[in-house]
């Protein structure tokens, strides 16, 4: 159970991921390009959900009954991360 848990937390903290890359990447576009800042923010969306829900669905094939703990701890993951940011990014200013 405890390896359920800290793999969910790791696969939460990987889906963060994609939605701060697709933050840099719409911070770097032009302004005159709206296309390209909603784009990016999709696409980090997208990949971020799929991760998670790729990671899910392995966990349902591999443990069935770890899959209440590692999608809590999923989740967790990714709060904690999307915090901790958050946090950072208003410290350095």
């Amino acid at each position: 159970m405890i390896a359920a848990i800290v793999l969910g937390a790791v696969s939460g903290i990987l889906g963060f991921l994609p939605l701060y890359m697709g933050l840099r990447l719409a911070r770097k576009a032009t302004p005159t390009s709206n296309l390209g800042h909603a784009g990016a923010l999709l696409l980090g969306v997208l990949l971020s959900f799929l991760i998670l829900v790729a990671a899910f669905i392995v966990c349902i094939f591999v443990a069935r009954d770890l899959v209440l703990p590692f999608v809590l701890a999923e989740v967790g993951g990714l709060v904690v991360s999307a915090v901790a940011f958050g946090f950072s990014t208003l410290a350095r200013k």
